[in-house]
């Protein structure tokens, strides 16, 4: 079921939203600063967790455990490197120049949920290649995002993230996409990262969708899960990017809701 949010309500998700920005700085600040010392995901990881309950808030992720999973899932964060898309388990891997990271994060703060997610290259000479890729894809978010208007559809949305990704002969994640979000992390409606316009629920005030577009860099959409059941990576070894913000619908357009 799909609910309309009040403007305290929504106020209240953007502060989860400001605890989600300050965990995805927290966490990239920690890649790039422990680079030279070997940092993996799983020391990234433990510095979210240190900044959630610094803020008083908790983590969504951590104990989730939807059907289709094989297990409660065991971080705060899903933190992907190079072919990796999303659902990615921290591991002790250390990370090198170069390497492609994407963070996503989801909090609660007073029983309201926000959700999002950030991509970046390390080192000083990262690939032209990769930055391009993240440039598309927050491309991508932000067309999505100036979709969420009142007497706007689901499928201009969806159609908007499809048409920058395409342009760029960039492939986008198959069978996964945003997604409401409100008292729980996941809600209705999913939202397709492709579609067509003026198709499908009609937008309306308060309602708040996490929008994610997954870029492939290989052109096409496949994807094989990790051996733990959780993490999605790309089927051709191509480079991912993933990025995502909490939006709402207000009165005078969209409100971006994880940002400080």
């Amino acid at each position: 079921m799909v609910e309309l949010r009040t403007p305290g309500e929504i106020d209240a998700m953007a502060a989860a939203g400001a605890v989600v920005a300050r965990v995805l700085a927290a966490s990239r600040t920690a890649a790039v600063d422990g680079l030279a010392g070997g940092v993996t995901p799983l020391d990234i990881d433990a510095v979210a967790q240190q900044v959630i309950a610094d803020q008083h808030a908790t983590s969504c992720y951590i104990g989730y455990h939807p059907v289709w999973a094989p297990t409660a899932y065991p971080a705060v964060t899903c933190i992907s490197v190079n072919d990796e898309v999303v659902h990615v388990i921290p591991s002790d891997r250390r990370l090198q120049p170069g390497d492609l990271v994407s963070v996503d994060i989801a909090c609660s703060l007073d029983g309201w949920a926000a959700d999002a997610a950030i991509s970046f290259v390390l080192g000083d000479d990262p690939d032209p290649k990769l930055l391009a890729q993240i440039e598309t894809t927050e491309r991508a978010l932000a067309a999505g995002i100036e979709q969420m208007h009142r007497g706007n559809q689901l499928g201009d949305v969806s159609a908007a993230i499809g048409a920058v990704a395409r342009a760029g002969g960039y492939g986008l994640l198959a069978d996964h996409g945003g997604h409401g979000i409100g008292r729980e992390m996941h809600g209705d409606p999913h939202v397709p990262n492709e579609g067509r316009p003026h198709r499908g629920m009609k937008f309306d005030v308060g309602l708040v969708l996490a929008l994610e577009p997954m870029l492939l860099a290989g052109g096409k959409d496949g994807y094989v899960h990790l051996d733990d059941g959780w993490g999605v990576r790309t089927a051709d070894g191509s480079m991912a990017t993933h990025v995502e913000h909490t939006v709402a619908i207000t009165p005078t357009g969209p409100r971006i809701l994880t940002v400080e």
